[in-house]
């Protein structure tokens, strides 16, 4: 982080855009508000990041983090544009380019506060910035159903226009009759001063289906240990309901990312089955 703050300030960047896990690192290891005085305009893509994150970033350099949302097969289709107000936690309206909605299992338009499937609905002549096929023929028959590109993620909108991020339908965890979303258990294990980035998953269980793990990143000067798990367990259970805490602990030197920095939860549920 420190090279990386070096050539903020070495030469003189106006706009800085990161990935979640950069802001997280430099967060969580240490930066002043020296290091982006010369910057005006922040943004991330790639994941959702914590909101705790985003206030701490703000207090320390007066910067909002604006957030966007998109895919490799798209532009941006939502996200937190000039003009518009920031929701700390929202990635913001969707884009005046698109006919943006949520969409139930069974079809239906979302209405507010519902979970849904973010959609690109057709528009007269064509969607810009959109692909024609998605690999293989399994896969563009997956996302494109009759004129309608489904994302695979999963959002909540409010009563504002305000998308807010839920996770891929892939990621939703169904424990014991309930559907958790990881990022909002990783919102609150990121909260605390050890954690220094995590990954929510499922894991197979007879009983419940699935039940919840986490997968954590400790900052320096902190330990694995026992007591340390069970002490992150009922720091979530404070601060969420209690189904949600993560039965599962497990400490890890780093988690698997893709090249552009994205957590590959896929790669960690794969491990665990």
């Amino acid at each position: 982080s420190e090279e990386l703050l070096r050539i903020i300030r070495q030469y003189h960047v106006t706009t800085f855009c990161a990935p979640p896990t950069v802001y997280r690192f430099i967060v969580k290891n240490g930066f002043s508000r020296e290091d982006f005085a010369g910057v005006s305009y922040v943004t991330t893509a790639g994941e959702t990041l914590n909101p705790s994150i985003i206030e701490a970033f703000r207090k320390e350099t007066g910067l909002l983090i604006r957030e966007g949302y998109g895919q490799t097969e798209t532009t941006l289709l939502i996200g937190n544009l000039v003009g518009y107000d920031v929701k700390i936690g929202s990635i913001g309206h969707s884009s005046p380019l698109y006919a943006i909605r949520t969409m139930a299992e069974d079809g239906h338009f979302c209405q507010p506060g519902e979970t849904g499937e973010i959609v690109v609905l057709p528009q007269p002549g064509h969607n810009p910035g959109l692909c024609i096929s998605c690999g293989s023929e399994s896969d563009s028959a997956r996302a494109w159903v009759n004129g309608v590109y489904h994302t695979g993620d999963l959002a909540d909108v409010d009563e504002d226009g305000y998308y807010w991020y839920v996770g891929r339908k892939d990621d939703v965890i169904k424990s014991s009759g309930y559907r958790i979303g990881p990022f909002e258990i990783e919102n609150v294990l990121i909260r605390h001063p050890a954690v220094q980035e995590c990954a929510i998953t499922g894991v197979p269980d007879e009983e419940r289906g699935y039940v919840v793990k986490a997968t954590i990143v400790l900052c320096d000067g902190f330990e694995p240990s026992d007591g340390l798990a069970k002490e992150l367990q009922q720091f979530v259970k404070k601060e969420t309901a209690p189904y949600k805490y993560p039965r599962i602990v497990e400490f890890v030197s780093e988690l698997p990312k893709t090249i552009s920095g994205k957590i590959r939860r896929a790669q960690i549920r794969e491990q665990d089955q």
